[in-house]
């Protein structure tokens, strides 16, 4: 085991445990004081709620701008939108440093959040692992263990992913500790597995606690996660001794996992939020959910804040005004011309199930159009480059002259990706642009209100491409294609289905029902983006060759200028992934992961293409932690020593 020598980190000898919990009317609605004595964590009872209370610390990775900051920022599907808010983390410039300064408020992810997060939960889980004895109740012990690995083997995977060798802290802390050794990653992913390999054994295949509860399921979809990260690129100066085995026992563990918690049958079952303890919140395809609920009283300073980093501005458009329908738009996360285009738009639904492509008029005023509520107010046209409909901007604010062939009215803002075979989707600011819906969260009591709905940490869906990763790194790219088709044949379009309708968790607003009211709109933009007849036959997506693959892949590969089949098949897996998993948070690590941050970086985001390079697939150790940390004498770190303990190039 290689560690680089004194390297310390603090730690907070106590915590407060998160109150209530949601999703189910059982165990994640239990009351729990709000702080404990470390005398009560020395009894059973007192092992078990810290084993309930584990599940708060999940929350996090929905609960502000860190969420997106540092998974979805400086990649390739998303950039910036018109709010800089941690706009360095997308650009990579001088601010994304060990100190994050200089953001557009006070708003923005440093690097410490991630850090200190995961380590509060780590200590938390430390504290059941080390008074184990305490347990008579076999069954539950073994339970709240497989609880506590889990929590603390996933901890570690999101550090490691992020900062590589971390600080491996595996006993808890009940006093200020100041020094440490921070262990290389090959021993920081080690222990991780071997916490999610107690997780896998102790864990559990049903809900125990109800819905929410980590399972074993759940920690196979992790472990094989894991192994994989630890077969993958950024690790190559050491894994190679681990990848036959590794590598197998992936395609094992996925299997495993497909069988037990199979896909939603429709994709868009996956984001049809209805309100808190919906049916899209039950899903067996739901791996890891952070669980949040309507309980005003639980909800601390924030509940799941994702919903409102994602959607366009459109408050000061004509004849639009801001509702709880409508979305709360920030405008953090700007839609790529390669988020666009890596779909097939015409036969892949997941586009048409992730993205708000319309909104209904809703401050009509009195307008030289006739329009009234309840009219097309905004259409996004999710053109293609061959589409010569339209040329110059012809209504103001980048808008096009388009007519709602529904009313025979013109759309008041008509926005367009493609004019005259040109990429216009940014030219009229960063704040306009087709939006992901995923996280639109209706159950909202105001506009600026709480979201109450689930935030989605791991899922079934991903748990195909982590076996079809591994096969292409078996070499085995026709087996990886037939693995990726049994996904692809739930994002077809089935016989009868209406390629038009848009749902998603914004209509929760109005007591879920399926209508266009305050700004939601029912219906997407296909058809006028496509500019197809209608119909209602079934697509087809399945992929006959690894040899040629679908023309969306193909344009990209030609771009990215890759022709092995290995890398063909690599970055055609990263191009599913988009499809599959668009803006679910995972993206900075798999493109860190496979070392093919900044080639897609550079190809596919204008603001990242400046700054990114290799160094940036680590993120910078925190300087609060640095700055906190003593020898094992009690002396001082010289410059030099914090000089070494931090990642190359910060």
């Amino acid at each position: 085991m290689n560690k680089n020598k004194n390297i310390i980190l603090i730690l907070l000898a106590l915590f407060i445990i998160a109150g209530t919990f949601s999703c189910s009317k059982d165990f994640l609605d239990e009351e729990l004081s709000t702080a404990y004595s470390t005398q009560y964590f020395k009894t059973e009872e007192g092992l078990n709620d810290l084993a309930i209370a584990l599940y708060a610390n999940i929350r996090y990775h929905f609960a502000y701008e860190w969420a997106y900051g540092v998974t979805n920022y400086g990649c390739d599907e998303f950039s910036s939108g018109t709010d800089l808010t941690s706009e360095m983390w997308n650009t990579y410039d001088s601010r994304l440093a060990p100190y994050v300064t200089g953001a557009a408020n006070k708003n923005y992810p440093s690097p410490s959040h991630l850090w200190d997060q995961m380590y509060y939960g780590i200590n938390e889980a430390n504290i059941i692992i080390a008074n184990q004895d305490v347990f008579t109740d076999e069954d539950l012990k073994n339970k709240c263990l497989g609880e506590a690995y889990y929590l603390r083997g996933y901890n570690y995977l999101r550090l490691v992913m992020q900062y590589g060798g971390v600080v491996l802290k595996l006993e808890p802390s009940n006093t200020v500790e100041r020094y440490f050794e921070r262990s290389s990653a090959e021993a920081s992913v080690e222990s991780l597995v071997a916490d999610l390999r107690k997780a896998y054994e102790m864990l559990p295949e049903d809900e125990w606690r109800g819905k929410g509860t980590f399972t074993k399921p759940a920690a196979a979809h992790f472990l094989a996660k894991a192994l994989l990260f630890r077969c993958s690129e950024i690790n190559e100066g050491w894994n190679t001794s681990y990848k036959s085995a590794d590598l197998a026992e992936i395609i094992t563990l996925c299997d495993y996992v497909i069988a037990e918690r199979p896909l939603a049958s429709d994709y868009r079952a996956l984001w049809n939020f209805t309100g808190v303890d919906c049916e899209a919140e039950k899903l067996p395809e739901i791996l890891m959910a952070a669980q949040f609920n309507g309980d005003a009283s639980t909800e601390g300073r924030f509940m799941n804040r994702t919903f409102c980093y994602f959607p366009a501005q459109y408050m000061n458009l004509p004849l639009m005004t801001r509702t709880i329908a409508g979305g709360l738009d920030f405008q953090r996360c700007r839609t790529t011309e390669y988020g666009c285009n890596v779909f097939d738009r015409v036969n892949d639904s997941r586009f048409w199930k992730s993205f708000k492509t319309k909104y209904v008029v809703n401050n009509p005023g009195t307008n030289e159009y006739g329009i009234e509520s309840g009219d097309l107010g905004i259409i996004y046209i999710v053109n293609s480059s061959d589409d010569l409909r339209f040329g110059a901007d012809t209504l103001g604010n980048g808008s096009f002259t388009f007519v709602d062939t529904a009313t025979g009215k013109v759309v008041p803002n008509t926005f367009v990706n493609y004019s005259d075979g040109e990429w216009v989707g940014q030219n009229w600011g960063n704040n306009r642009f087709v939006s992901i819906s995923k996280y639109e969260d209706g159950s909202r009591s105001a506009v600026k209100g709480q979201g109450r709905r689930d935030g989605v940490l791991a899922r079934t869906g991903e748990t195909y491409l982590i076996k079809a990763e591994a096969l292409v790194r078996q070499g085995k790219y026709q087996d990886a294609i037939t693995v990726v088709n049994l996904l692809r044949a739930r994002a077809q379009y089935t016989e009868g289905e209406d390629r038009g309708l848009h749902t998603d968790g914004s209509k929760a607003a109005n007591g879920g029902l399926d209508e266009s009211f305050d700004g939601y709109s029912s219906k997407n933009s296909y058809y006028e983006s496509n500019n197809i007849p209608a119909t209602t036959a079934a697509s087809d997506l399945q992929i006959a060759s690894y040899t040629t693959l679908p023309a969306a892949d193909e344009a990209i590969l030609t771009k990215l200028g890759v022709v092995s089949d290995y890398d063909r098949m690599l970055h055609f897996i990263l191009n599913e992934r988009s499809r599959e998993l668009f803006g679910e948070f995972l993206r900075w690590d798999d493109l860190a992961r496979t070392k093919q941050l900044v080639l897609r970086a550079k190809a596919f985001n204008a603001e990242a293409a400046t700054n990114v390079d290799d160094h940036h697939c680590l993120r910078p150790i925190p300087q609060s932690f640095i700055d906190g940390l003593l020898n094992n004498d009690g002396s001082n770190l010289s410059d030099v020593q914090k000089d070494a303990m931090q990642n190359p190039g910060y």
